[in-house]
């Protein structure tokens, strides 16, 4: 399980003894990319054994397996449709057939909300109207981290009365439906991205124009609202959004297509009983640090797979295709495809795509198991034509030791013989082309730097830097030394707050090579993403800090990076990187979409509404030249980012 800080300290919590070097060392555990993988060894039979097995974690009195997946609806903008209207509702929604209803927020009243299918280069205009008339359907709280409130639901004793050291977080009842939907990989103009503040009310309208210029790929619509977003989204306003393509039609794909948004949520519980009440319930922890403490981010005991806890899917002995979405808070998961014997299955699957397209030839899923961060999504296919009946469950390998349990669904397998003579094309996109220094990547191309921190009250930040010719001293200074030229090179934070200064000026048309520096030294993973732009991983680099907490900078320049092999389906065009604690990762992208004014972030929701969210800004060359502002642009290319 991976935690996060965030937030504020909240009333009544109290110091304890879990420490902030022990919870913060958990954190620095990171995803597994970019580090060697503990691989399964092969049976007899040539099966994989499953990855140690542990007590499965509580069922809280719900059974497994016991409802059917739920698929959303379609909406297909095919023929004359342009226009589509959406409507955010309250709805009541069934986790779980054993459980009450659950209020929650919703796309026309359905969690997730429909899957909206669209041909690229088909321009489609969505009215998305608030209709929202009640405050946010959850109880947010705060509990001590030796509680491990992430893992049990509910949090007030028998008598009704708030557990010890709980307390209820201010101000998030009063929350009204204050609303602002975001394409999430789309490279739309400024206009239609869903800029955080341009938030409404119940009664308005926001109209968005989504022009699906862009290859095949697997979107997703979430609301985006400044310093809300988290509990928006825990609310359920998600879904997901496909575009196709005629290299995806002449690929003749699998036609059993199912999505899979997956999501973990936690539930209330009647204190008199102890029985699940249904009510969403937002639990973080609060993580001593220092003197103080500070809330953690969210994670919970119920993973939900379209809404549903714990569903089942019946299938036929065929290939089935299946859109995988990770649209948690912060959950990061390993999933793996596991037996009611303990075997692993994941040779029977195929990744074919990530983020923002198809990879150029279909890629295994990695020793261990596959990693899925906060708003990553993957392309998978599944032979199910050498499972014949069996009983599989997808499971996450990060809760194996419990005390979450570790099963998010159960696929079935019918126990008969069918007719599909479907391969897997060698390859799945002609147009791929690798991102390379000298070769694909224009030799004139700018450079954004990004330090990924922790500050000195606890919580991450993000800064934007820029490149100076030597030390001033003082405070939010990184210094590097070059791995190509052996330079000592120095940057200085320039904003760190969303409504600080922008920093990022990246004119129409160029390509930028973004990069990450997670300095610590001490903290979670960050999944980056960048709106606007599609991009491939350059390189990731491993190094050991010397990023000083209580002075905020590096105390020497930071030498010893070490090049780690990307994974195969990281060369695939994605909009959202991992960065791990100690790494530098860097990304390219053409922003050859929208203009104006947008974000790039962190995808862990509670990082994003708790400072790490900068804007940038991307002009026409020609507008450009006229616009005077603060800060230095990014137009520059050096040996330092090549890999």
């Amino acid at each position: 399980m991976v935690e996060d800080i965030r937030g504020d300290r909240g009333p009544g919590v109290t110091r304890r003894v879990v420490t902030a070097g022990a919870f913060f060392g958990a954190l620095a555990l990171g995803t597994g990319i970019g580090r060697t993988p503990t691989g399964a060894a092969a049976s007899p039979a040539g099966v994989a054994e499953a990855p140690d097995a542990a007590p499965a974690g509580p069922n809280w009195g719900l059974t497994k397996f016991l409802d059917p997946l739920r698929i959303p609806s379609v909406i297909r903008a095919a023929g004359s449709l342009t226009e589509a209207k959406i409507n955010l509702t309250g709805a009541q929604v069934q986790l779980h057939s054993q459980l009450p209803p659950t209020t929650v927020w919703a796309y026309n009243g359905q969690y997730p909300g429909p899957t909206i299918d669209v041909p690229s280069g088909k321009d489609l205009r969505v009215s998305w109207t608030n209709n929202i008339a009640t405050r946010i359907p959850l109880v947010a709280v705060q509990a001590p981290a030796p509680a491990n409130p992430t893992a049990s639901p509910g949090y007030r004793d028998p008598g009704g009365a708030l557990r010890p050291g709980h307390s209820i977080i201010e101000g998030v009842a009063d929350l009204p439906s204050w609303t602002v939907t975001h394409l999430h990989g789309a490279p739309n103009n400024g206009g239609s991205d869903g800029w955080p503040h341009n938030g409404g009310l119940i009664g308005t309208s926001q109209v968005s124009q989504y022009p699906n210029l862009q290859p095949s790929a697997a979107l997703f619509y979430h609301d985006h609202a400044m310093a809300i977003t988290r509990y928006n989204v825990h609310a359920g306003l998600v879904g997901m959004y496909l575009i196709r393509d005629a290299e995806e039609k002449a690929l003749a794909l699998p036609t059993r297509e199912v999505p899979l948004i997956l999501c973990d949520r936690n539930l209330d519980t009647d204190p008199a009983t102890g029985a699940l009440t249904g009510q969403l319930l937002f639990k973080i922890p609060a993580v001593p640090f220092g003197d103080h403490v500070v809330p953690a981010g969210f994670t919970g005991p119920f993973n939900t797979v379209n809404g549903v806890i714990w569903p089942y899917l019946n299938v036929e002995a065929r290939w089935y295709r299946f859109r995988l979405l990770n649209a948690s808070n912060g959950r990061i998961y390993t999933l793996n495809v596991v037996d009611e014997n303990g075997n692993v299955h994941n040779d029977a699957i195929r990744l074919i795509g990530t983020d923002a397209g198809l990879l150029p030839a279909a890629a295994p899923v990695p020793a261990g198991g596959l990693v899925v961060a906060p708003a990553e999504r993957f392309d998978v296919l599944i032979d199910f034509r050498q499972l014949k009946g069996l009983r599989l469950r997808l499971t996450d390998a990060r809760t194996a030791g419990g005390p979450t349990d570790p099963d998010l669904m159960q696929f079935r397998v019918e126990d008969r013989t069918r007719l599909d003579n479907y391969t897997v094309p060698a390859v799945l996109s002609p147009s791929y082309y690798r991102v390379e220094h000298g070769r694909t990547l224009p030799e004139d191309h700018d450079h954004v730097w990004v330090a990924l921190v922790m500050n000195q009250q606890g919580h991450p930040e993000m800064w934007d830097l820029e490149e100076l010719a030597s030390d001033p001293g003082g405070p939010g200074i990184i210094q590097i030394t070059d791995p190509e030229t052996g330079a000592t090179r120095t940057f200085r934070k320039l904003g760190a707050l969303f409504d600080d200064t922008v920093g990022i000026y990246i004119n129409h048309n160029r390509w930028a090579v973004w990069n990450f520096i997670h300095v610590g030294p001490i903290g979670p993973v960050h999944p980056m993403h960048i709106h606007l732009t599609r991009f491939q991983a350059m390189f990731r680099r491993n190094f050991t800090t010397t990023y000083d907490i209580p002075t905020a900078r590096t105390t020497a320049p930071i030498t010893g990076f070490t090049d780690v092999p990307l994974e195969k389906y990281e060369e695939g065009w994605k909009d959202t990187v991992l960065v791990n604690r100690g790494q530098w990762v860097a990304v390219a992208g053409k922003f050859d979409g929208g203009t104006g004014q947008f974000v790039y972030h962190c995808h862990t929701l509670d990082h994003e509404d708790d400072g790490m969210m900068r804007p940038f800004v991307v002009h026409p060359a020609e507008v450009a030249r006229f616009h005077a502002h603060s800060g230095p642009g990014h137009h520059e290319h050096g040996a330092a980012a090549k890999g």
